[in-house]
């Protein structure tokens, strides 16, 4: 999959079409085999701040629906290294409804804080849709929250395959009542685009998965 050049879209591209709810929370899940991959021409960032506030915007809003809700979420994190849970900390009063974040950079550390499958690992890769879920399901299992996000992925600029170029990542959305949501999105731009682009997504996918706000 090569990176496509050319004007800006909408970075968050659902695996499926329709409006997403509560009741359709698939993505790519088992009951759902269909897969479709995202190929996400990248966005200029130029000016950090407005790049800030964006995510900020993004946190602010989901977190007033998480705590009307009395939701709360937790991170999972690699190749974004915990920019997720420092977007979400950032929002003044995020205590009340965020409630711990997991950097697992490492295979091991995937192993040891989320008890990632090893051997899941070494045959599927750190960046695929089984270690996704896992790292999700994993950080649901260790925190005290109800909602969390994985993010595995391929930032660059090394690290690539033929079938894993760089730009790769899978993310994960499992909540307490067994749901786990799966996507993959290939994104173009360097390292602190694609890494930019991930967080953007977590957020903006979790928004949609728990459907319509009031």
């Amino acid at each position: 999959m090569t990176p496509v050049a050319g004007p800006v879209v909408p970075v968050c591209m659902t695996v499926r079409a329709g409006p997403v709810n509560r009741g359709a929370r698939d993505g790519v899940s088992a009951r759902s085999p269909k897969r479709r991959e995202g190929l996400v021409p990248a966005r200029r960032l130029g000016d950090t701040r407005i790049m800030s506030e964006t995510l900020d915007i993004l946190s602010h809003a989901l977190g007033q629906r998480l705590a009307a809700a009395g939701l709360r979420l937790a991170t999972a994190e690699s190749c974004t290294g915990g920019w997720l849970a420092k977007v979400v900390t950032d929002i003044p009063g995020s205590s009340g409804w965020f409630d711990r974040g997991f950097v697992v950079y490492s295979n091991a550390a995937k192993t040891q804080m989320l008890g990632v499958d090893a051997g899941t690992i070494a045959t599927e890769g750190a960046v695929s849709e089984p270690v996704a879920r896992a790292m999700a399901v994993g950080a649901l299992a260790r925190s005290d929250a109800q909602i969390a996000i994985a993010i595995t992925g391929i930032a660059g600029p090394e690290g690539g395959s033929d079938d894993k170029p760089v730009g790769t990542v899978w993310f994960a959305w499992a909540f307490a009542d067994g749901e786990v949501s799966a996507q993959r999105l290939q994104f173009a731009g360097n390292r602190e685009e694609v890494r930019h682009q991930s967080v953007r997504v977590a957020l903006e996918r979790l928004s949609e998965l728990l459907g319509p706000g009031d």
